[in-house]
């Protein structure tokens, strides 16, 4: 089984260097990407697929469930090499509708180690709660939550110190929120992008209160999921 990947990877390197004899030279020399991928581990979620790049025009960051917690050192160590060696000029969070990470969250089980690496995703469960209580079907309140995950990474990662210096000394930076249904491939912009530190303030700022005396806000219907224009 294990021997079979070798051969795979023979027949890979034999091809590519037969289509293009100066491929992995090339390919050895530099890493330039503009791009910067922060995924879920998912294996059916290939990064540089989905998006038809090549290797060496993707730096690809990948967890369970797409988080950027601003204490894993993992993700930090990335995005400032990211950030501050390669240059990439833009960061997407890209999730994935029918997560297992989030459904784990939402099943109500215990699950040993996920379930501290989810409790960030726990706790937006319970700021949307009202809206969840809403949502009868099971596979509909997965993805729903899976949207506004990958909006609240987004907003993490908008408030890290490695991205508001890059943003200071005027490198040009942003930050996409995208979510990729493994059903029909193709990835929805959850239209959140973000490019500054003005727009990262007005993206985290909290919701105005509601006026006094007023009953509480209705439950929000998910968002429709929409396919990204052309660009």
């Amino acid at each position: 089984m294990i021997e079979a990947l070798l051969r795979n990877n023979l027949d890979w390197a034999a091809t590519r260097t037969r289509l293009d004899p100066g491929y992995f030279r090339r390919l050895s020399e530099q890493q330039a990407p503009d791009y910067l991928w922060i995924g879920c581990s998912d294996s059916r979620v290939p990064a540089n697929e989905i998006v038809g790049l090549q290797p060496g025009e993707l730096f690809v960051h990948r967890n369970v469930a797409n988080l950027a917690p601003a204490q894993d050192m993992n993700l930090l160590a990335v995005l400032q090499f990211a950030l501050e060696t390669l240059k990439v000029r833009h960061i997407i969070v890209c999730g994935h509708y029918g997560c297992g990470g989030v459904r784990a969250v939402l099943d109500g089980q215990r699950h040993g180690i996920l379930d501290h690496w989810m409790q960030r995703v726990q706790r937006l469960c319970e700021d949307h709660h009202t809206d969840l209580d809403a949502i009868q079907d099971p596979e509909t309140r997965v993805n729903f939550i899976c949207e506004k995950n990958v909006l609240a990474q987004v907003r993490s990662l908008s408030r890290n110190p490695f991205v508001t210096d890059a943003w200071r000394r005027g490198q040009p930076l942003s930050i996409h929120g995208w979510i990729y249904s493994i059903r029909d491939g193709l990835v929805r912009d959850l239209e959140t992008t973000v490019s500054d530190v003005g727009a990262a303030g007005r993206l985290v700022a909290p919701p105005p209160l509601p006026a006094r005396g007023a009953g509480p806000r209705p439950a929000s219907r998910p968002p429709v999921p929409r396919r990204p224009g052309a660009r």
